[in-house]
Order: C-alpha cells, then structure tokens, then sequence
C-alpha cells in the first residue's frame, strides 16, 4: 500500500488468504482505501459447483472471512458450460443490487461465454462482467494445469479470444502472467526440473517457451532490466487491456514489478518475443 499497489487478489479456495487479508483491512482500518478481488465457484472432489446456489454461499463466507459487506470485484472460479448463463447472471445482479458485491467478472471462461453472459445482462438491463482472468502471459500455456476447465488466451489456436479481448476492452487479470515463475529469472533448461513445481513443469515449461525466456533475457540484458519485468511489460505492451495479477517474495521484487510499467517495447519487440518474427 505505501509504494501504491491497492488491489488485492484473493479467492476462496486460497487457504487463510481471505482471512489474512481480512484481518490486516481491520486491523489498519483500509477498507475504504483497497480495491478487494474474491471468487467463488470453484469445483470441489464431487462436484463442479457452478451454480447459483453455491455462489451465494460462497460470497457469503468470503464476506465474513473478509470481514466486509462488500467485495469489490467478485469473479466466478470456474465455469460449466453445461449451466446456463442467464440464472447465474441473474444472480450475480442480485448480490450488486443489495451492495454486496461492487462489481463482478469471471475466471477461466471462454470469451463466447462471457459475451453470451453480457448480451443477456444487457437485454435484462442487468450488471454486465467487466473483469475476466484466463491465463495470459508471455509463456505459452499447454495442457489444463488447474485440472479441466484451466482456460488460456495464448497459442494460435486463441487468436480469436484475444481479437475479442482487444475489440471489446474487456478487462484482463491474467494469472500465471510469469508462466508460474518460469520468467522469474530462477527457470533455465537446465535446472527446471529441480526449481520449478509441478504445475509450472507440466504447462510452462516446454521448448517453445524456453525459446521465448531465451530472448526475453536477450532483451533485459540490452535494456539494463530484469527478465521478469519484460515478461510482465510484454503484457502491458499488448493491445489487450490487461492488468496482470503478480506475486513477490520481497519487497525488492515488489518494486521491480513496480518498474516494469515504466518499460515501452515496440510492435516488432512484442512479436520477436513471441516467436511471431525472427528480429527484434
């Protein structure tokens, strides 16, 4: 909050997070002064899980391990596509029209969905999604690694979502925007089975994608930057609206994040990066 980072990411599958978070809004009287992101929905061993009565109750327990009246983004996890839009919207409408949610978005769907979603919302005069979080980021995401339903904008196959996501505006807060740390600057072909966990390994970590950290280091080493902020100013340079969700293990790391906003890279760098061109 001192270097003005105000938006929080949370969910309610994430461990104590909410609670953590809850408490020290209290504790520091913030409330008013963060933007608080929470999801619910999310599929559990029986069951998928979306649908309108989980998501009341699971608002409901996020407010009170928040200790708030309102969250301020509320994103549905996951999605079923077996389960119509048009109750699940209505749903989310009711909970922004009793103030406790400010606004909503979703969470691994696909763009169709969520244009379905809005059409409806809009034909009802209804609280439309603003926010979607699929993975996006300068790494190459093969496979589910969250399991089924793990949705990504990135690879060829996905040209069409991000033409959306750019004609539309759509907000994006991407997850994994660091390919789950492999442009962390700690990944390489050599020790990856050593650093990396499990999920990174199965997704990220492919020869495609080392190909890209191989000139996103070319390009920090010329720039006098870390690999990580080019990663993360590669998704700032797009012409989606995207603002990635990060972590950080230090406050030093915190301000490096904080640095990469500061890094311009042209049209012809973004496509050298994603292997669209030969030269930069």
């Amino acid at each position: 909050v001192e270097r003005g980072i105000t938006v929080f990411d949370t969910a309610r599958v994430y461990g104590d997070n909410e609670k953590i978070i809850g408490e020290w809004m209290e504790r520091k009287k913030l409330r008013e002064k963060v933007v608080g992101i929470s999801k619910g929905c999310h599929p559990n061993a029986d069951r998928n899980r979306v649908t309108p009565f989980d998501l009341t109750s699971d608002l409901f327990d996020s407010l009170a391990r928040l200790r708030t009246s309102y969250i301020d983004l509320y994103l549905l996890h996951r999605d079923d596509r077996t389960v119509a839009v048009e109750p699940l919207m209505d749903t989310l409408h009711e909970h922004v029209e009793a103030g406790r949610i400010r606004a909503c978005g979703v969470s691994n769907w696909r763009h169709d969905r969520i244009a379905l979603a809005n059409e409806y919302a809009r034909s009802r005069g209804q609280t439309e999604l603003v926010v979607s979080s699929p993975h996006f980021s300068l790494a190459r995401q093969f496979g589910e690694p969250w399991g089924p339903g793990s949705e990504t904008i990135t690879g060829p196959e996905n040209q069409a979502a991000r033409d959306w996501y750019r004609q539309t505006g759509m907000m994006i807060t991407p997850y994994s925007s660091l390919g789950r740390g492999l442009f962390s600057g700690r990944i390489d072909r050599e020790s990856y089975r050593e650093v990396a966990d499990e999920v990174c390994r199965g997704a990220y970590c492919h020869e495609e994608n080392f190909v890209r950290l191989d000139r996103a280091r070319e390009l920090a080493s010329r720039r006098g930057v870390e690999v990580a902020q080019i990663a993360l100013a590669y998704l700032l340079n797009v012409p989606q609206r995207v603002y990635p969700v990060v972590n950080m293990n230090s406050a030093a790391e915190l301000d490096l994040n904080i640095d990469a906003l500061k890094i311009k890279l042209s049209r012809d760098e973004l496509q050298w990066l994603n292997l669209e061109r030969d030269a930069p």
